[in-house]
């Protein structure tokens, strides 16, 4: 079986960490002295390049490239646990106020953990492995001097990493209130679940290898599809606090952006009364969804002079006593809004007497979207046309 049948596995969760990478890296830039987002973008760093690493191609290509045979051993399990260190103290940050004792507690996992790493890199450097050995080099070596202890190491600094991590959140997760964090908490479990059970089938196969007997295929079969599991889950546990709550703005926004295109065509015809900045389609969602409200609202003041509230009141009672709330509300003001185009286009203001024009701005900005859902089920005419037509045809419209 040659190396390249095993990139699939590996290249899809490497695909989709480098894309949150990707956009995690635009708001490092944003706010690069946030050490939350510093800490949240080495993380998922660290887990694209544990995968990079582990492709069995990679894995085979820094082997070869460096000249010393199952270098990439260090090189692996020293991100694996870099990664393990930054997932705990990652956990620290979710879970307690910023503190002296907090800092001190992370700075004291670092140490241990990078003391884990050089001794990584001893064990290993005093290890006599002449042979490349990619998919068993665990078992393979397992009764070599130093090289066992070397795989041991890394091994008990995994399950120490996902036992600690496991018990910090279930001690927390019953305070957590935010819905995307107790997602994320509940991915986290599984993973360090995964991640255990890797451990289990790896150890086993070492000791089996110890007493003199060939359990390999824990190693070899077993245990790397849970690594695989493990590591994506907790990288997803990790960016889905995050990315989560971005996403579900994006999606309101979206939905308000798409609602509120009936009305702003029917407003189009209205010029700006200032200057207004150029934004194109390429510009963040939530600024173009800024500047259609504030073209919207533009468009609404100086229609003011011309609304009638009388008719918006008129068609308010009307519709309110077969449709809801808000869809009368929504009538009310598409019909106000068309009466006050035209009268607009005729040149003929509006005067209510007691009744201020401008009173009913405020009402209809309220009910933008019911309005504009209004415009979208029964067209209005545009400032621009001459063609008079019922709000709602055979429903007994206002003309």
């Amino acid at each position: 079986m040659g190396l390249s049948d095993f990139h699939i596995p590996y290249a899809i969760p490497t695909v989709l960490l480098a894309i949150a990478l990707s956009f995690k890296s635009s708001a490092l830039v944003r706010a690069w002295r946030d050490p939350d987002v510093r800490a949240t973008t080495v993380l998922l760093g660290l887990a694209t390049a544990v995968f990079i690493s582990v492709t069995p191609a990679n894995i085979h290509r820094l082997n070869v490239v460096t000249g010393v045979p199952n270098i990439a051993a260090p090189w692996t399990y020293s991100l694996l646990t870099a990664f393990c260190a930054t997932c705990l103290t990652m956990i620290m940050r979710w879970r307690e106020e910023p503190s002296r004792l907090r800092q001190q507690r992370m700075r004291r996992v670092y140490i241990i953990y990078v003391g884990i790493v050089v001794g990584l890199w001893v064990t290993f450097l005093l290890a006599e492995v002449p042979e490349e050995r990619i998919y068993d080099l665990d078992t393979y070596y397992a009764n070599t001097p130093w090289m066992r202890e070397h795989v041991v190491l890394y091994l008990i600094a995994h399950v120490i990493s996902a036992l600690v991590a496991a018990y910090m959140i279930g001690k927390w997760f019953s305070a957590v209130e935010s819905h995307w964090l107790r997602v994320g908490l509940v991915c986290l479990q599984a993973g360090y679940a995964s991640g255990l059970v890797f451990d289990v089938a790896k150890m086993t196969a070492i000791s089996a290898r110890w007493s003199g007997h060939n359990l390999d295929f824990l190693s070899t079969k077993v245990a790397p599809p849970f690594a695989l599991l493990d590591a994506i889950l907790v990288a997803i546990g990790f960016i889905i606090p995050q990315v989560g709550p971005a996403l579900q703005q994006w999606m309101r926004d979206s939905r308000n952006y798409r609602r509120l295109q009936p009305l702003m065509r029917v407003l189009q015809g209205i010029e700006p009364s200032s200057a207004q900045v150029r934004i194109g389609r390429l510009a963040p969602l939530g600024i173009r969804l800024l500047q259609r409200q504030q073209l919207i609202h533009d468009a609404l003041l100086q229609l003011v002079p011309y609304f009638d509230y009388a008719l918006y009141t008129q068609t308010y009672e009307m519709y309110r006593k077969q449709q809801s709330e808000t869809d009368a509300r929504g009538a009310a003001g598409a019909a106000s809004i068309r009466a006050a185009l035209e009268a607009r286009q005729r040149g003929a203001t509006h005067t209510t007497a007691g009744e201020p024009p401008a009173q009913i701005l405020s009402v209809i900005t309220d009910h933008l979207d019911a309005i504009s859902a209004a415009v979208r089920r029964f067209p209005l005419a545009t400032s621009d046309s001459r063609k008079k037509r019922p709000l709602i045809e055979g429903g007994g419209g206002v003309p």
